[in-house]
């Protein structure tokens, strides 16, 4: 059975009243008696009666709903940002719609056409990594749909962008596993052209700088899928373990890529860290539980959505258009356990 939602016309005919009436009544208005009102505010709770979103939508020229654009809501990283997006959306009346690329381009391309026809009122969106082709933003952004990037921008579109600091999160990384005495760091990050790659990758080369260590490229690999295509890092980390002078330890930049790495050291029984010591992006709340407990970079994601929502309702709601645009970069936190400590 198909299910159809209470309207005004159903209220009006079930107790005898106008539609103009019911309307009224539910808009508490001055010309409607309280005894109807009452009537009328009953039937519709009890039968679960809710505006029509679509007609509201019609008469204010609004949704009242923002669209939301991640890699995987199953990573621990972009479902916190989820709740400090919802977390500031739901109480300001605005609706959370999201959608999934899979690190895909082509998906990000349909996620961004199918939100685009539902008349979202502004976009959040972490870009996939697949993505180096902006185009489909631009056009949008460029007919006044309200943009903000978060975690992966985009440089050349003018609007709001939040980010962590991961230059610093990548030095902070690398610095450490050479103070603990490792000399042959590998570092594996998503795809070469993203920014947090560029960013992250850039403070994992000043750290092995600033430290008198050189820069062996042999040591550094990509993932096009961000970890998603576990092959990809099987690769990878086959390649460095191939190599003559084998990494001591191994940064990783990005959640799936850093518990991709722990599930191939299990199955090629590598230990952690007595053969490869580990220090990776991640947001997992199973870090510390982990056998080694997994040493991390964190990233505040809660607030990383409640301030790019900010921002972006800011963006909706501004009576004119706004020409002044922020940059916000959040600090990331370096919690040291056990699978960096030499034993």
């Amino acid at each position: 059975m198909k299910f159809e939602a209470v309207t005004i016309k159903d209220i009006a005919r079930a107790l005898g009243l106008s539609t103009s009436t019911v309307s009224r009544a539910l808009r508490d208005s001055y010309e409607i008696s309280e005894d109807t009102k009452k009537l009328v505010r009953e039937y519709a709770q009890e039968h679960n009666y809710r505006p029509n979103p679509i007609a509201l939508s019609l008469k204010e020229k609004r949704s009242r709903s923002i669209g939301v654009i991640v890699c995987e809501i199953a990573n621990s990283f972009f479902s916190q940002i989820i709740n400090g997006i919802e977390s500031i959306a739901y109480d300001k009346g605005y609706n959370v719609i999201i959608s999934q690329s899979h690190e895909s381009f082509e998906r990000e391309l349909l996620d961004l056409n199918y939100l685009a026809s539902r008349s979202i009122d502004g976009l959040l969106i972490s870009v996939s990594t697949e993505t180096s082709d902006f185009e489909h933003l631009k056009s949008l952004h460029n007919k006044g749909l309200p943009i903000v990037f978060f975690d992966r921008i985009v440089h050349d579109i003018t609007t709001h962008k939040v980010a962590v600091d991961n230059f610093k999160g990548g030095y902070d990384a690398t610095t450490h596993l050479i103070k603990n005495g490792f000399k042959s760091i590998a570092n594996i990050s998503i795809a070469q052209h993203s920014s947090i790659t560029q960013d992250r990758l850039g403070g994992y080369k000043q750290a092995l700088e600033d430290n008198n260590m050189p820069v062996n490229d042999s040591l550094i690999k990509f993932c096009k899928h961000g970890g998603l295509a576990y092959e990809e890092l099987e690769n990878a980390l086959d390649e460095l373990f191939s190599l003559e002078n084998k990494p001591e330890a191994i940064f990783t930049a990005s959640d799936k890529i850093t518990t991709g790495c722990l599930r191939y050291f299990k199955s090629h029984n590598i230990r952690v860290p007595e053969d490869i010591a580990l220090v990776g992006f991640s947001n997992s709340d199973l870090a510390d539980l982990l056998q080694p407990s997994l040493t991390v970079v964190k990233q505040p994601a809660f607030e990383m959505g409640q301030v790019a929502t900010e921002l972006l309702l800011q963006l909706i709601e501004a009576k004119r258009p706004d020409k002044q645009f922020e940059s916000k970069v959040l600090p990331t936190e370096l919690i040291i356990r056990d699978s960096s400590v030499k034993r």
